[in-house]
């Protein structure tokens, strides 16, 4: 048999398969009628098989990987506890959040490299010739030139009450989260650009901050809010680039299909952005441009972003059994 006619054959099963399990993580097994429960378990066993015999005859094949997914994934909602009754906002932050970032970290990681290399381009570019920085971002040249005179601008945020900057900071940062995110639909390019236009700014204020002399003053503001916030934008881009992966390539299944279970994943990630895009602001409105000290806020920082990654990578997994 060709691989071509395993797939067509089994692959509405699979599809079906895979609509329970989406429905399943969102709601838990209280989501779906009994009959479903019990066609969930027959399909479960069912692509178990299919996987068994992809190994065998098929080995090599990217339907292997597609399969080993599948499993893995119906194996967690099967054999979960019925007794689980939490809300569905418990269940989001308990688990859906986490494990979604987790099962997406390749999208985060070349959200990470599409922002990072950027950076790296604006600041070795502006610390070698500071004025330069205005050619890779036009409009750029009053924020130099306040580096230049050792101006600390971001003091002045504050001018209309803590309160409203922050709001002002927050609203502005879940704009830019929405179009890393939105932007997958066009095939990822303007997630792409998003990335890069933010990475770019970031090294060539922190280019010319370091040709200046400026460096401490501008890490002293950056530091506390800074780690949730460039991850926020991070996962945001990596939800975007899932968005667009979805469309370039569905796989096995349909571009309907595969756009539609992208997009599940990437709103469940998204919607974690905005709240900590709150978190983040209310930092930046209230501590960044403090005259605190130093080692206060960048204890801010570590700690904010030791919690924000030992939540992400360690809430939510499963507990070993006996």
């Amino acid at each position: 048999m060709l691989v071509e006619d395993f797939i067509n054959r089994r692959k509405a099963s699979w599809e079906r398969l895979s609509a329970f399990v989406e429905r399943s993580r969102r709601g838990g097994l209280a989501a779906l009628e009994d009959e479903e429960i019990a066609e969930l378990g027959r399909l479960y066993r069912s692509a178990t098989s299919d996987l068994a015999i992809a190994r065998r005859d098929f080995s090599g094949h990217r339907v292997v990987d597609y399969l080993n997914s599948l499993v893995a994934r119906a194996h967690a909602e099967v054999y979960q506890r019925r007794a689980d009754r939490s809300s569905g906002l418990v269940r989001y932050f308990a688990t859906d959040l986490p494990r979604t970032f987790r099962e997406t970290w390749v999208y985060s990681l070349a959200s990470l490299l599409m922002f990072l290399i950027p950076t790296l381009i604006g600041f070795f570019v502006t610390l070698n010739d500071p004025p330069s920085g205005s050619l890779l971002i036009p409009g750029v040249e009053e924020v130099i030139n306040d580096i230049r005179a050792g101006r600390e601008w971001w003091k002045s945020i504050n001018d209309d009450g803590r309160a409203a900057s922050a709001a002002l900071i927050t609203t502005n940062n879940i704009r830019v989260a929405i179009l890393a995110f939105a932007g997958g639909v066009l095939l990822g390019i303007l997630t792409l650009f998003v990335l890069a236009q933010n990475g770019l700014l970031i090294g060539v204020v922190a280019g010319a901050a370091q040709a200046y002399g400026f460096s401490g003053n501008l890490w002293g503001f950056v530091a506390a809010h800074g780690v949730i916030e460039l991850s926020v934008i991070i996962i945001a881009g990596g939800a975007g680039l899932q968005l667009g992966w979805a469309v370039a390539r569905p796989g096995l299944i349909t571009r309907r299909t595969a756009l539609v279970l992208a997009a599940r994943r990437a709103v469940r990630l998204i919607l974690g952005c905005a709240l900590l895009l709150v978190v983040a602001g209310a930092i930046e409105g209230f501590i960044s441009p403090s005259d605190l000290p130093l080692t206060v806020k960048l204890a801010v920082a570590v700690l904010s972003g030791a919690a924000l990654y030992a939540y992400l990578l360690l809430a939510g997994r499963e507990r070993k059994r006996d």
